[in-house]
């Protein structure tokens, strides 16, 4: 168990390894689950992808322009070997 210690003003300074087990880097987001008996969960907080996010996931990944037929042919291929 992590002991921490909290300051006058109520902040808590969590040690590098305790950020490193829940995956939070600086400037990350932290969410606080409180749960009845004074109970707390802490995880990182993970913010849902956005329509934006996505469409420039590859960007600069590759050179190639895909038509829109190509697309569609992808798509059909994906469907038809799923089991």
């Amino acid at each position: 168990m992590t002991q921490l210690t909290v300051t006058a003003r109520g902040q808590v300074t969590f040690r590098k390894e305790v950020l490193q087990h829940l995956g939070i880097a600086p400037g990350d987001k932290i969410e606080l689950d409180l749960l009845p008996g004074g109970k707390g969960v802490l995880h990182a907080a993970r913010p849902a992808g956005s329509l934006d996010g996505f469409v420039g996931l590859l960007a600069g990944k590759t050179n190639k322009v895909a038509t829109l037929e190509e697309i569609d042919q992808a798509i059909a291929k994906a469907w038809s070997d799923t089991p």
